[in-house]
């Protein structure tokens, strides 16, 4: 098989929470194909006690439970072991916000680590002697950084050539390009229960059907 384009280490505390999104759809087809290669580990697999045990009370007080330094210190010195890593992610409420032009450019990279944290985040140590990049999502509260990473992966995945195959190009799609938002899409039947399709997409003329796109798109923008 050939070499992946990409690969993708993902580590976190309730990896199964991502198993099913990574076996269905684009990200499946990604991985069959070989174009992706993006690995789930279980950061309780790096526990030291018996009890696989990876968080705990945080320093000074306050609700909610951190994750440790040492199952995160030893997962990543693990892969950094076996290859060099062009990005370390954390998933963070305070990191820069993703945007199409992150994906773009982290599509670019060879092998990326993405830590998704739980609990109420975790040993800042980590995140000052590994993490090159913090990225947010959006300005909400979630459970985990499971669903962010999740977000990470699919929207890079897709970017990658021979992914998304001849029916459907990324460049023609929502935040592709200079904040570009796609025109509305419509199929057969022509009519139904008389919402008809515009006549203009069923004209043949196809200087005016991407005439009609256009200011569709600026609609939408505004």
């Amino acid at each position: 098989m050939k070499k992946s384009l990409i690969r993708i280490d993902i580590l976190s505390a309730v990896p199964e929470i991502m198993e099913s999104a990574l076996n269905a759809s684009i990200l499946k087809i990604a991985r069959d194909k070989g174009i992706a290669k993006i690995l789930l580990h279980n950061l309780h697999d790096y526990a030291s006690d018996k009890f696989k045990h990876i968080d705990d009370y945080p320093y000074g007080g306050a609700a909610g439970m951190i994750i440790q330094c040492e199952p995160l210190f030893k997962a990543i010195e693990t892969l950094k072991s076996e290859r060099d890593y062009d990005e370390i992610i954390f998933m963070a409420a305070d990191g820069e916000r993703l945007n199409q032009s992150i994906c773009n450019e982290l599509s670019l990279n060879g092998n990326i680590i993405i830590i998704a944290g739980h609990y109420k985040g975790i040993d800042q140590r980590v995140r000052d002697f590994f993490v090159t990049r913090e990225i947010s999502i959006g300005d909400y509260v979630l459970t985990g950084g499971e669903i962010p990473a999740m977000t990470i992966i699919d929207s890079v995945t897709r970017l990658l050539p021979g992914v998304l195959g001849k029916y459907v190009s990324s460049k023609d799609e929502s935040h592709s390009s200079d904040g570009y938002i796609e025109y509305p899409h419509y199929t057969r039947p022509e009519d139904f229960e008389g919402r008809r399709v515009p006549e203009v997409l069923l004209s043949g003329n196809h200087g005016a059907i991407k005439k009609w796109r256009e200011e569709q798109s600026r609609k939408q923008e505004g």
